[in-house]
């Protein structure tokens, strides 16, 4: 069974507090209740109305939205509140009941684009599909992501990379895109058209974990010395964006202090592309040599 946290987060509204929680609430769609009639649908929400202070419930993705009257502050109330919500959720209680949205369509569209790297077709979905990047190099590492598993049983797919709206998928040269293409992005569509999800909330969940012990892209790292640092933060705001329109992501992985070289991961299409090396040598080298001066002699990418 799940166990949730419950963090409070205050809003631009003084009478409206965020409770964010470590799992997601609901599939696909957020919910508003102003009274307890409304509320038929939600166990949680009615559960929240018997609460005399409480004015509006809304309930989206990770987090519970609470407005309340002017009868109380929150200040008062809120570490109650969110203790309820916690013994709430951990007693394993109906949240929404869904059942009638999970058949519904989401209104979703997908495009292929080709990428620098003749290999790789990048497929472009109109909203986010995943948070963060996620590569899976053969069936056996998709296990956490059913889309990827279904993927690979095309037997002309070699490996699958998701970052934020898009897929971007390596093939092997037994097929042609102009011959695959259409078939791969309408079987895209339609798994995400029915609401599931691209990677599973376990894994999502294991990924943020880690994501805060290691490197973040926007807060310095205890474990990075600080030109490891300064390279993290050059290819966050420079690199990244370039090749991720590109169906690519670089992974920072080290930094060689006596020979001044920076180690990278290539993912995506920028694994095993042919222009990957003029990018390395011509693009992000020379980025780095600019910015950073003889602190980088070279850049070398791990994966090729």
């Amino acid at each position: 069974m799940k166990e949730y946290t419950i963090t409070v987060v205050k809003t631009n509204n003084p009478a409206i507090l965020k409770f964010e929680t470590n799992h997601f609430l609901t599939k696909s769609k957020n919910y508003e209740f102003k009274n307890i009639d409304e509320a038929k649908n939600s166990p949680l929400a009615q559960q929240l109305f018997y609460l005399p202070f409480i004015k509006t419930v809304y309930i989206s993705g990770n987090f519970i939205g609470l407005e309340r009257y002017d009868i109380v502050t929150w200040d008062d109330v809120k570490d109650e509140v969110a203790q309820q919500l916690v013994d709430y959720l951990n007693a394993g209680e109906p949240i929404v009941n869904e059942v009638e949205e999970t058949v519904k369509k989401v209104a979703i569209t997908v495009y292929a684009e080709v990428t620098p790297n003749p290999s790789v077709m990048k497929f472009v979905a109109n909203k986010p599909i995943v948070p963060t990047a996620f590569e899976f190099k053969n069936i056996d590492e998709a296990k956490n992501s059913e889309l990827a598993k279904q993927l690979f049983t095309f037997p002309f797919v070699k490996e699958v990379f998701f970052d934020l709206n898009y897929v971007s998928v390596s093939k092997y040269d037994v097929a042609e895109w102009e011959d695959v293409t259409m078939q791969l992005r309408e079987h895209i569509r339609e798994y995400l058209a029915n609401g599931n999800e691209a990677v599973s909330e376990d894994a999502i969940a294991a990924t943020k974990e880690a994501s805060d012990t290691t490197s973040a892209p926007t807060q310095a790292t205890p474990e990075l010395d600080d030109t490891s640092q300064q390279i993290v933060d050059i290819l966050e705001e420079y690199v990244k964006p370039a090749v991720a329109s590109d169906g690519g992501n670089i992974l920072f992985q080290s930094y060689e202090e006596e020979s001044k070289t920076v180690n990278v991961i290539l993912q995506g299409a920028c694994s095993g592309c042919p222009s990957s090396t003029f990018t390395l040598k011509n693009g992000i080298e020379t980025m780095l040599k600019n910015m950073m001066g003889d602190k980088v002699n070279e850049v070398v990418a791990l994966n090729g």
